[in-house]
């Protein structure tokens, strides 16, 4: 495996290359099944709510995704369930939450570039939506989503429908992250560990920004400044590569998240 150093001088190595298409979606769905368990163990799962989604390798319109009612900390592989454009279940035997296919059927549909979503009701998340606002450059890793985030303002109750899907994934545009006012965070990127890194390091950029402006007035970086540290911190190559570690140790410590049968 190659490595790249970049201008941050870091030796992340490359994304994997795969001999089939089995071997990429079995990539996929494991990665999906991990994130899924990290979320469950930092604290992202409230009963029902909450979803993460992976396009299928050979169908790129159709999405791997949490079944619903099944707790995140309790996911594994063979639990996962590949959705197609219509909301139909095409692979898997357990149901999918509608609000789970209607916002990521309409990003996947409208974000060609987007290979992952996530999407849950985490604290800090919900405390910034609750505000309205997105994410100041108040620390350097909240820059990874400096000019690259967009807020959602309206709120129609649960995203059931799928004219709000649109909408949300909409107000997304071209942005890694939207916030949904009064609602939660969407974050989105090239794979699963992208999407699902972006998400954990948005809540806890969130997390540090409600309490630096609960203590006093933060020393916000300057644009100058702020554009730097996207460069840097807003690197999918260094979200890939952070998820990973995330990655070895969730599996170190739940191997069974890998079950296929």
């Amino acid at each position: 495996m190659t490595t790249s150093t970049g201008p941050q001088k870091l030796a992340i190595p490359d994304a994997p290359e795969f001999a089939s298409v089995a071997d990429e979606r079995r990539h996929r769905k494991q990665r999906l099944a991990a994130a899924l368990r990290i979320f469950g163990r930092l604290g992202y799962d409230e009963g029902v709510a909450g979803h993460i989604t992976v396009r299928d390798p050979e169908h790129p319109d159709r999405f791997w995704v949490n079944p619903f009612g099944v707790s995140f900390g309790r996911i594994s592989v063979k639990d996962l369930v590949l959705v197609d454009h219509t909301g139909q279940v095409v692979e898997g035997t357990r149901a999918v939450n509608r609000g789970a296919f209607v916002i990521h059927a309409a990003i996947h549909d409208l974000r060609p570039d987007v290979v992952a979503a996530a999407h849950a009701h985490s604290i800090h998340g919900r405390a910034l939506a609750a505000l309205g606002t997105t994410l100041r450059p108040v620390v350097q890793e909240a820059c990874a989503f400096f000019e690259d985030q967009a807020v959602y303002s309206d709120y129609n109750g649960l995203a059931l429908e799928e004219e709000e899907g649109r909408r949300m994934a909409e107000a997304l545009g071209g942005k890694r992250a939207a916030v949904l006012q009064n609602h939660g965070v969407i974050t989105v990127g090239g794979s699963v560990e992208e999407a699902a890194y972006w998400f954990i390091s948005f809540d806890r950029a969130a997390q540090v920004q409600l309490l630096a402006e609960a203590a006093g007035t933060p020393a916000y970086l300057d644009d100058e400044g702020a554009r730097l540290a996207h460069r840097q911190f807003g690197s999918p190559r260094l979200a890939r590569f952070s998820f990973e570690v995330l990655w070895d140790d969730i599996v170190h410590s739940q191997p069974d998240l890998l079950d296929e049968q």
